[in-house]
This record gives C-alpha cells, sequence and structure tokens, in this order.
C-alpha cells in the first residue's frame, strides 16, 4: 500500500465524510474517511481537473433533488 498523506476530512452535515490524499510519486487520492483502505486513485493532474470541473458546476446536475 502505498504512503499517501490525507487531508482532514470535507464533511457536509450528515453525510460522509471524504479524504482526498497524495503520495510522494504524484498519485492522488479520494476515499471515504474511516475507509481510507479503499481508495480511489488517479494522477495528481486528474485530480486537478476534477475540482476545476466540480467548481464550475459540471457535476451540478448530480445534486439535484
Amino acid at each position: 500500500m502505498p504512503i499517501v498523506t490525507w487531508e482532514e476530512p470535507f464533511c457536509g452535515e450528515g453525510n460522509s465524510c471524504y479524504r482526498i490524499g497524495v503520495d510522494g510519486d504524484g498519485n492522488s487520492y479520494i476515499a471515504v474517511a474511516g475507509a481510507e483502505a479503499a481508495y480511489l486513485t488517479d494522477t495528481t493532474d486528474a485530480l486537478r481537473q476534477l475540482i476545476r470541473d466540480i467548481k464550475a458546476g459540471k457535476a451540478d446536475h448530480l445534486l439535484a433533488d
């Protein structure tokens, strides 16, 4: 298992908390807090683009009630 430096969890009210981390090889990780062994991984550039796209509203349709 890689050595991942995890950020503090991002939590919403009454929702699961997510953690984002990086390793020394330029990879990024996303996991549910408390289940970091079951992570999704990609490059740090891919994480950067995901964050940009989310900030631009490209995932807003996933939040519709």
